[in-house]
């Protein structure tokens, strides 16, 4: 292992770092419970990396790089991170504080943005130049891959599709906006809308429409919809080659991608113009059980922050 990147993705429950060798192929991973609080998050993001590189018997400034991805704004220019509400942390300065205590330096980049490039990687499609990743997690954020580059925008929201509003009637949205694409299309919205799912609302709610019970398939109508509805979006504004979607929600896995491929398909049979786009042909699921988050912490963490081996 003459090269060896490692990336550390932070979620609100847990911390999974990997390293990934010279191929880009994952070599070691480990998991740790996530700390709540800006020491929390420090302590535990070192710990993984202590750990992982104890395992594989070096230290961390022999490492080529490390990369973290984590949820709220980030600089990755400075590695400080804003408004991770969910880990709560207001403003920390990631990167510098973990650099002093590995002892190299360490680049921090969005979760999604991250996500993006590790779901780009995994997939190895050389025929995609250009990507969207769809994470329908709590909330709905895209992350976007362009000729093999993390694409973060002028002010770094590139991809906050989730704060577009489509129903100026709806939702309170948490940005103060009302009817965002995030109320009608995540995990908090189907919460909201179907709070009879126990444990994994998204499972029930499709197990309860496939049973015939008439509210669950409203609401799950809806939900495809509105995925529908991203997945256009980002088509229209980037014209990505494909739309990859991940989070949560996927774990729905082909109840999820084959509703929404027939919607587009349903919505295409109407308009000439979305016939012309191939919508439906250009959307995939992530990997199923693929470590997207941190896979793509440890892209971002490299110099170029490119895809390896691809």
């Amino acid at each position: 292992m003459s090269a060896l990147r490692l990336g550390v993705d932070i979620g609100g429950t847990k911390v999974h770092a990997v390293a990934l060798d010279d191929a880009g192929a994952v070599v070691a991973e480990a998991r740790l419970p996530t700390g709540f609080g800006a020491e929390a998050v420090v302590a535990s993001a070192h710990a993984a990396v202590v750990q992982l590189t104890e395992h594989l018997g070096v230290a961390p400034s022999a490492l080529t790089s490390i990369g973290v991805g984590v949820p709220g704004r980030v600089d990755p220019a400075t590695g400080h991170v804003a408004h991770a509400v969910n880990l709560g942390l207001d403003s920390l300065d990631l990167g510098a504080l973990l650099a002093s205590r590995l002892g190299r330096a360490v680049v921090v980049e969005n979760d999604v943005n991250a996500a993006a490039l590790g779901a780009f990687h995994l997939l190895g499609d050389p025929r995609l130049r250009s990507m969207a990743y769809l994470n329908l997690g709590t909330g709905l954020a895209a992350g976007l891959v362009l000729d093999g580059r993390v694409w973060r925008g002028s002010r770094g929201v590139a991809g906050e599709i989730g704060h577009i509003p489509v129903d100026p009637q709806g939702e309170l949205c948490r940005c103060g906006q009302r009817g965002c694409l995030e109320t009608l299309a995540s995990g908090s919205a189907l919460a909201r809308l179907w709070p009879q799912g126990a444990g994994a609302p998204a499972s029930a709610l499709f197990a309860a429409a496939g049973a015939g019970d008439e509210q669950a398939a409203a609401v799950a109508e809806r939900l495809v919809g509105n995925v529908a509805a991203a997945v256009r979006i980002l088509v229209l504004a980037v014209d990505v080659d494909a739309v990859v979607i991940g989070g949560g929600l996927s774990s729905l896995g082909d109840r999820l991608l084959g509703q929404v491929r027939a919607r587009l398909d349903a919505d295409a049979r109407t308009s000439p113009f979305l016939a012309s786009l191939a919508l439906a042909e250009r959307v995939l699921l992530v990997p199923a059980g693929s470590p997207v988050g941190a896979v793509g912490a440890a892209l971002v963490g490299a110099p170029s922050a490119e895809v390896v081996g691809v």
